[in-house]
């Protein structure tokens, strides 16, 4: 008798083994072709093929569903296919498996921010600074600073592109802050101060036109009429059809009608 109960215990014990073995094989395999999945949806997104994108990141979540890099790349594609409320839950699933995901956070914050939501896009852009090991801290930074400025907390929005440039100096977004430091600066009618943050902006990026027309309008608020037509007239010589391309238009036909 003992040895029959022997002979199924290890029996049971060799059949558990297996399933085991099975279900990480299972696993592992399933894990490879999500992998796959991410690899094509990535490149889609790089190519700005969101609806493309979607369909493979979608694939790999049901080949693994508690991705939390899975269900960022599904957030991204959601948010470049115009789909923001999709985006945004699956921004907050990244999120609920992986509280620390800086990346995940900011879109947050960025969705928030395009919604006018200034105090709920500033707890995910803080939510964000809040992981020691996040990379790029000086995008959440600036993107604070656009939000109090959006709120015309100016002088909150300085200290935050102040902030950006001293954690991180060498950002590829430099010209940016550079720019909304300038525009912050003109709503505090500081007008030495913003023509000097604009045109070092265009000195780091002479092709981004946002930059020149806030010189140019910063030359028209000081006064400076000649400055002010000479940076509008730059705008609509680099792109004419553009908002501020066509803005700029206005400015001119108000100056010299």
């Amino acid at each position: 008798m003992k040895n029959k109960t022997l002979e199924y215990m290890i029996l049971l014990s060799v059949i558990i083994c297996m399933v085991f073995l099975s279900g990480c094989a299972t696993s592992l395999q399933n894990k490879k072709r999500a992998s796959s999945h991410v690899n094509m949806g990535t490149a889609y997104l790089k190519s700005g093929q969101y609806s493309s994108a979607l369909r493979e990141f979608l694939a790999a979540q049901q080949l693994s569903p508690d991705d939390a890099e899975i269900r960022y790349y599904t957030g991204l594609s959601y948010y470049g296919s115009g789909m923001k409320e999709e985006a945004k839950s699956e921004f907050q699933r990244a999120l609920s498996i992986k509280p620390d995901y800086s990346e995940a956070s900011n879109y947050m914050g960025t969705i928030y921010l395009e919604e006018g939501l200034y105090d709920k896009a500033i707890e995910g852009f803080d939510l964000s600074l809040s992981n020691v090991f996040y990379e790029t801290p000086a995008i959440a930074l600036n993107n604070i600073g656009w939000a109090y400025y959006q709120k015309k907390d100016y002088r909150t929005a300085l200290i935050k592109y102040e902030t950006a440039l001293k954690r991180e100096p060498g950002t590829i977004i430099l010209p940016l802050i550079q720019k909304n430091m300038g525009i912050a600066y003109l709503a505090e009618h500081n007008i030495d101060k913003a023509v000097s943050h604009l045109k070092k902006a265009i000195d780091m990026a002479p092709s981004m036109i946002e930059s020149r027309y806030w010189l140019g309008i910063s030359y028209l608020e000081g006064g400076d009429i000649e400055k002010a037509v000479a940076e509008l007239r730059s705008v609509i010589e680099i792109n004419p059809e553009s908002v501020l391309g066509l803005k700029a238009r206005e400015k001119l036909d108000y100056i010299s009608p």
